[in-house]
């Protein structure tokens, strides 16, 4: 038998977040339904509407929050090893960790890309993965440097990716980070 939790007090935007995290976890971004939030959250069905309007402005929040956790988990890494590598685990990491948010980050179709907050957030995610490519002992020259951070994206997130789907042929262990490292190393090769 399921519990069913119940809103009482506090913060019901937050609280929705994470229902809306644990909904898109389970059953991905599109089978997500307001209706369906409101009663994990225990809330009235126009609850969500009241605090997103509709559902691209629920993903919308959720978007946000997942760039501005990502650029926070990046500057965390980058901070404490000053390492490529390390970030690029930490990526992966992060996608594992936070799914729900991942799959909607990266699926501009769920959410309005022309929002403020969300641009400044992705604005934000993305100088702190173009800041893991200055802790190179060798920085690519200034007219490369978009080309190795472009590369360095493409890796971690297509292994995060392709880890998220199983789309692995063989098991590489139960760490998708720990999986990934020795692959991201090869971008330093």
């Amino acid at each position: 038998m399921t519990e069913k939790r119940s809103y009482h007090h506090g913060d019901l935007r937050r609280a929705l977040l994470v229902a809306a995290a644990e909904a898109i976890a389970e059953s991905g971004p599109a089978a997500l339904s307001l209706r369906d939030l409101a009663r994990r959250a225990g809330v009235s069905h126009a609850a969500p509407a009241h605090h997103f309007g509709d559902k691209a402005g629920l993903l919308t929040a959720l978007a946000v929050e997942g760039f501005h956790r990502l650029a926070d988990a990046l500057d965390a890494s980058r901070a404490e090893t000053g390492s490529l590598l390390e970030s690029g685990v930490t990526y992966v990491r992060f996608a594992t960790e936070n799914r729900a948010h991942f799959e909607v980050m990266f699926q501009p179709s769920l959410f309005d890309q022309e929002d403020g907050e969300v641009i400044a957030a992705r604005e934000r995610a993305g100088a702190a993965l173009s800041a893991g490519v200055s802790t190179l002992d060798e920085p690519p020259p200034a007219e490369g440097a978009r080309e190795t951070e472009l590369a360095a994206w493409s890796i971690v997130h297509g292994f995060a990716t392709l880890w998220l789907a199983g789309a692995f042929p063989d098991p590489l262990g139960d760490n998708a980070g720990d999986a990934a490292r020795p692959i991201i190393r090869r971008l330093f090769d």
